[in-house]
């Protein structure tokens, strides 16, 4: 006797198979578990799923044997099913893309016979004493507690930097495994430079055995062998970056996301999915309780728990006696033209390099000099494949476009001209770094022995250990003034640091993305947040921002570390635009061979979708280039979709699809659309 099976297997991103196939077996086989299936001439990974809860089976009937079952495999949750099913519909994506990505790489690779020869059940851990800890609560982290553990969710913890979220954090998994044992808890970060620390931390008061990694810079076995500990309830702990939210948890009863305001947290390939929302939605979901931390929630988190939709918990205060850093703004209209840092600042990181303290310098752009130059005949070392500048760094003489990769070596001299004067313009963290060892010569510690520099970003960190080894010299000390783009702004415990410096911030303070003051105000909230951490130094612990626009409100705020009010004044802003969390948005992007035919589909496709039943509850606006408009030799163009209702949204993407997939432009590459964009 056969069965009719629908399972779930890998789709192109375009493809029209939006659900399930039909394949037989002879055995039964449950929802959710793992099979090998025939597609095409290929044998492929795929998902038994549930019948008729997603679209209605594609492909012909004449359907095909399964090739069989990974066996020693329990099959996937119903809740994980349900997420992944809700995934795709929210954000207009197949199930298989959805599903069958979610798993680790070497898992959908390997065959059944080879699954089976390598996969060894990992036993399961001996029952979790957490370590006892001597660390006494504030009365704000015992409140946060109690109102957790007491009511519903989910929860924003709104703690300032160095208030003990982390602490929480830790707190609340206790609480969790002390009354379920074979609870699991899933604790969310949004880069992989911060899962070390906190993978310490957790493994201290938990044990190793119970605490497990998910991230994209494991290798494929290490992912598996995570994924198998996590599936298996054998790790009661998962620590990952977004795509952990996809993890196979059967126990999960509790998810922390850490820095929820994080763009990070948005894919931006592929499935564009939000895993911070997708957080919120499993736990409601499956029953598990959700707690948001953040200094500088998102404005969607933030209105949520003005309108009572999250529980807002307050941490105001540092713990022990640190204190917030005093902010000082430098205006740069009364300093020398060409003067990249103001006096009075290289004054201040002189006299914290002669006290043995140390002081950040935070530049959002990695790299020597955003663009090489001819004083000639204006060349500019522009990207022959994008619409961009290749950026000089000096460490190998190469020019590197950072949206691309195109990399060549410096010239000798124009390639337009030959004139052998070519310069840098502007400046990156690796041109800063020289520039300040310069200026900073003369200072010395108070032993006499010279400043100490080190440069902290995604170039000087891009080998194995590169990371660990910087924090390393950070923490004990062997460093005096750390140059560092945003990645050294997030969650870093720096005890010794009294001093952060933001140069060129001015930047997003006028830019036509309506997104970038928040990005702007939560970045300076957290490069302020490294400081002044260690009580003994906090009285002196300084913020400066180096600025030509002082009086601007963003900065008033940012003096008095009020995000609440800079919140409030936001809000009132996007509430008269209609924009979200007051409306919803979706943008289509296409990449064509033109931007002719970009913007041609989109349009096409706009004119098509007038038709859509709902479509008077929408505006669709013109089709633009995108503000990169090529890379790699493909043009880019865009279409915002917009909507006063998330649900009117929803339905009209979903008539929609059809349209997009049957609009044929001659030149068309790929088209996707972006639910919730977080960049316009």
């Amino acid at each position: 006797m056969t069965h009719r099976l629908a399972v779930v297997v890998p789709t192109p991103a375009h493809s029209t198979i939006r659900g399930p196939l039909s394949y037989l077996s002879e055995l039964p086989l449950a929802p959710g578990k793992l099979v090998r299936v025939p597609l095409g001439r290929r044998e492929v990974l795929g998902v038994v799923w549930d019948e008729g809860s997603g679209p209605d089976f594609d492909g012909p009937m004449d359907t095909r044997l399964i090739a069989g079952a990974l066996e020693g495999v329990a099959p996937l949750s119903q809740g994980w099913r349900q997420l992944v099913a809700f995934s795709a519909q929210y954000y207009q994506r197949g199930l298989g893309e959805i599903a069958v990505a979610a798993l680790p790489p070497q898992l959908r690779d390997l065959n059944t016979a080879q699954l089976a020869r390598r996969l060894k059940r990992p036993a399961s851990p001996p029952q979790v004493p957490p370590c006892a800890t001597d660390r006494e609560l504030t009365p704000e982290q015992q409140a946060a507690l109690a109102a957790f553990e007491s009511g519903e969710g989910p929860f924003l913890l709104f703690g300032a930097t160095g208030s003990g979220k982390t602490e929480v954090y830790l707190r609340a998994v206790q609480a969790l495994l002390a009354r379920d044992p074979e609870a699991q808890a899933l604790v969310m970060v949004p880069e992989i430079n911060l899962t070390p620390q906190l993978q310490e931390r957790f493994v201290e008061r938990f044990g190793a055995a119970h605490v497990t990694a998910m991230n994209s810079g494991m290798t494929h076995p290490q992912r598996l062998k995570s994924w198998l500990a996590a599936h298996t309830g054998a790790a009661r702990i998962v620590l990952g970056t977004r795509m952990a939210v996809f993890a196979s948890l059967p126990r999960l009863k509790l998810i922390v996301v850490d820095e929820e305001h994080d763009p990070s947290y948005k894919q931006q390939e592929g499935a564009r999915y939000s895993a911070r929302d997708l957080a919120v939605y499993r736990g409601k979901l499956e029953g598990a309780r959700v707690l948001l931390g953040s200094a500088t929630p998102s404005l969607e988190s933030w209105q949520a728990g003005n309108k009572g939709r999250y529980r807002r918990l307050v941490m105001a205060s540092r713990v022990g006696q640190g204190r917030l850093p005093a902010v000082r703004l430098v205006d740069m209209n009364h300093q020398p033209k060409q003067a990249v840092f103001a006096a009075p600042l290289l004054e201040a990181i002189r006299q914290r390099v002669a006290r043995g303290e140390q002081s950040l310098v935070f530049l959002n752009r990695r790299g020597y000099a955003p663009v090489l130059s001819c004083t000639a005949c204006d060349w500019k070392s522009e990207c022959p494949n994008c619409s961009a500048f290749r950026v000089f760094h000096k460490a190998d003489r190469t020019l590197r476009c950072h949206h691309c990769g195109y990399t060549e070596r410096v010239p000798r001299a124009c390639p337009s001209c030959g004139n052998v004067d070519i310069a840098p313009l502007g400046r990156g963290t690796e041109r800063l770094e020289e520039h300040l060892g310069e200026l900073l010569a003369d200072a010395t510690q108070a032993d006499g022995r010279p400043v100490r520099i080190a440069r902290m970003d995604a170039d000087s960190t891009r080998f194995k250990g590169a990371l660990e080894q910087q924090l390393a010299r950070m923490h004990a000390g062997d460093v005096d003034v750390l140059v560092g783009t945003q990645m050294v702004t997030k969650g870093h415990d720096f005890r010794r640091i009294t001093l952060v410096a933001a140069i060129n911030a001015d930047a997003a303070l006028f830019s036509s993305d309506f997104r970038a003051p928040e990005r702007l105000f939560g970045l300076l909230m957290q490069a302020a947040g490294r400081a002044g951490r260690d009580a003994a130094q906090a009285d002196a612990s300084e913020m400066w921002v180096q600025t030509w626009h002082p009086q601007h409100p963003l900065f008033a705020a940012l003096r008095r570390h009020d995000y609440p009010a800079f919140a409030a004044q936001q809000l009132k802003e996007r509430g008269q635009a209609g924009m979200p969390p007051f409306g919803s948005q979706a943008l289509v992007r296409a990449e064509a061979r033109t931007q002719e035919a970009a913007q041609a589909f989109l349009n096409a496709a706009s004119s098509a979708g007038q038709g859509i039943e709902g479509a008077d509850r929408v505006a669709l606006y013109s089709a633009v280039p995108m503000s990169i408009q090529r890379i790699a030799n493909v043009e880019r163009a865009q279409m915002l979709v917009e909507s006063p209702s998330r649900a009117a949204l929803q339905r009209f993407l979903a008539g929609w699809q059809p349209v997009l997939h049957a609009t044929r432009e001659k030149g068309l590459i790929r088209w996707a659309v972006d639910v919730d964009p977080l960049a316009i």
